[in-house]
């Protein structure tokens, strides 16, 4: 924010620009997203499909998760490291810089892509072992947030 509101203030005030700061805005936005979607998930916060889920029982739920997880999460995390780690590899290797003039170093943006589906992946899996373990009976709702008023814990 503080790059942001520089980087405009600067701009109107002495008509001054930088393509590097307009870059690291983006880098720092696609490092949100990208490095938060592990987290998301690990809070129950990601989008869902609640219209219809939300009618199935708590197994019913645990069980659309393990199948969306292994036909969809983790498809898509690997595919996304497995072309995202040769992105990276390339522009560090060339040491690749923005077109731009004035812009930025891209490795770092490209890194951002694998190890965020990577920590993405993980979280998967563990969602994954604790969706398995609630149906067997073994721990409790993982879906139920504790501080949840709406939804008692199992």
């Amino acid at each position: 924010m503080l790059i942001s509101a520089g980087n405009a203030v600067v701009r109107k005030l002495f008509n001054i620009s930088s393509n590097g700061l307009l870059e690291i805005q983006w880098y720092l936005f696609s490092a949100i997203f990208l490095l938060a979607a592990a987290y998301t998930l690990q809070k129950n916060e990601h989008i869902r499909i609640d219209l219809l889920v939300g009618k199935l029982s708590e197994r019913g739920q645990a069980v659309v998760d393990i199948v969306g997880t292994l036909l969809f999460l983790m498809p898509v995390c690997y595919l996304l490291i497995s072309f995202g780690w040769p992105m990276f590899i390339d522009a560090w290797n060339s040491g690749e810089m923005s077109s731009d003039a004035g812009g930025l170093v891209r490795w770092p943006v490209f890194l951002l892509i694998p190890v965020g589906f990577a920590l993405l992946m993980a979280q998967g899996l563990s969602e994954l072992i604790k969706r398995v373990a609630f149906l067997q009976g073994l721990i409790p709702n993982p879906a139920i947030k504790s501080n949840d008023p709406h939804k008692e814990p199992v």
